[in-house]
């Protein structure tokens, strides 16, 4: 029987998109490999958001290159690098044996036999009309699910280079949706996270004013499912309506993702955001309102080129009045193609530097104060599998995204895998929580 392995980088579209290759090559009868040395095929699914990303695919498919050539190897790389490189790939790693981006993936089974039978080269990047998975090839992922329910942007932020790899915004199919995730909560899953890389406009390429709000409905109806999550959203398409769904549907859970890149209107004028920095404020202060519970995480860019030490001391000030319960934070870095990678007045690698650190520094602080404020607190926990490191202790999450690590000796662990616990914290870690199971 041969077998595959999957390396992946990248955001949760991408791990979405690398359980979908491995649910089709399972279907078909393969297996997974338990590492790249003793694959038959490997797939590197890649991602083109930040700097360097280019080099970190040649570099892991250089390390195959002798595996390659010691057996029968196909090496294939996908995602969002190669479709924004293409036949490059091929000309710096002539080794490669497959290139295909995010819109080809339902072909993979067609490219690997073009491989095997004829030993040439494929190369298929092109954009698709339609964004279809096939649920023939399901499989049980695990107690929680990453549902991609549409593909690509419309917004065009000056940074982003999601526009010109993943396309333009097309919506699944909304039965198809339900029917994916109904199949999924008979196999066991208990949690979805639906998926989309501005998943608030679900739905509007198809003419549904509220088709978000609409599936989110839906899916709280499934019975199987016990928990629902979403990223990411974009504020500017923050409703009211979906602001509300928080305090309706007990399914959804208090957390949301709400990237706001910077906390300066110039700055975020110029990465072309469609939104002030009060409406931001705005929109946080209804969400609070709406359920108090609620965490918000967030994404930002420091040393974007025209931001001076006001546009920064705007993005802490933003900071210490929304209090993020967590954050990805990076250096703006030029993504090829990007309005962005032509601007000038260009920030200094050193200051990029000093900002990233400060604002990594404060969300630290705030995130163990946050950790240290649930002690003593008996929360409702999903449990998702047992700690790699301890073996009496089992892993969740909280609703508000909270990994729990919960004590347990009194019988198998693995009887415990999916169900929703009551648990006592007893310590707030730097980036996590301690606790024990209240029977």
């Amino acid at each position: 029987m041969e077998s595959f392995y999957i390396e992946t980088y990248g955001c949760q579209m991408n791990e979405a998109d690398s359980e979908y290759m491995a649910s089709i090559l399972l279907s078909l009868g393969f297996e997974k490999a338990e590492s790249v040395k003793k694959a038959d095929i490997i797939l590197v699914n890649t991602c083109s958001i930040r700097d360097k990303a280019e080099k970190k695919v040649l570099s892991f498919v250089g390390r195959v290159k002798n595996i390659k050539y010691t057996r029968d190897v196909i090496l294939g790389v996908c995602g969002c690098v190669a479709k924004q490189e293409g036949e490059n790939l091929l000309n710096k790693a002539p080794y490669i044996d497959i290139v295909f981006g995010p819109h080809q993936i339902n072909r993979l089974p067609e490219f690997l036999n073009k491989v095997r039978n004829t030993g040439e080269k494929v190369i298929a990047i092109g954009d698709s009309n339609d964004y279809k998975r096939d649920l023939g090839t399901i499989y049980y992922p695990g107690v929680r699910a990453l549902i991609p329910i549409m593909q690509g942007c419309n917004n065009f932020c000056s940074y982003c280079i999601v526009p010109y790899v993943r396309g333009r915004e097309i919506s699944r199919n909304e039965n198809e949706i339900l029917d994916e995730i109904r199949r999924l909560g008979e196999l066991g899953v208990k949690e979805v996270m639906l998926l989309g890389q501005n998943v608030n406009s679900y739905g509007l390429d198809r003419g549904l004013k509220d088709g978000f709000v609409s599936l989110l409905e839906k899916v709280s109806k499934i019975e199987d499912i016990k928990r629902i999550r979403f990223t990411t959203s974009h504020p500017k398409d923050l409703t009211d309506k979906l602001i509300d769904a928080f305090s309706i549907l007990d399914k959804l859970c208090p957390h949301i993702h709400l990237p706001v890149q910077s906390g300066s209107n110039k700055i975020l004028s110029l990465m072309n955001r469609k939104y002030s920095r009060e409406e931001y404020l705005e929109k946080v202060d209804r969400l609070r309102k709406v359920c108090p519970e609620m965490s918000i995480t967030t994404d930002i860019i420091v040393g974007f080129p025209g931001e001076d030490e006001k546009d920064f001391q705007d993005t802490i000030d933003l900071y210490q009045k929304v209090r993020f319960d967590s954050a990805f934070s990076f250096k703006f870095s030029p993504r090829p193609g990007t309005k962005a990678s032509t601007m000038e007045n260009v920030v200094s690698e050193e200051v990029k530097q000093i900002r990233l650190e400060v604002l990594q520094t404060l969300q630290k602080e705030i995130t163990y104060e946050k950790n240290k404020q649930m002690e003593g607190r008996i929360l409702p926990v999903l449990i998702e599998g047992k700690n790699s490191k301890s073996h009496k202790e089992l892993v969740g999450r909280t609703p508000c995204f909270r990994v729990t690590n919960v004590m347990y000796d009194e019988g198998n662990l693995d009887d415990m895998i999916g169900k929703i616990v009551y648990v006592k914290i007893t310590k707030g870690l730097k980036n996590s929580l301690k606790g024990y199971l209240i029977k």
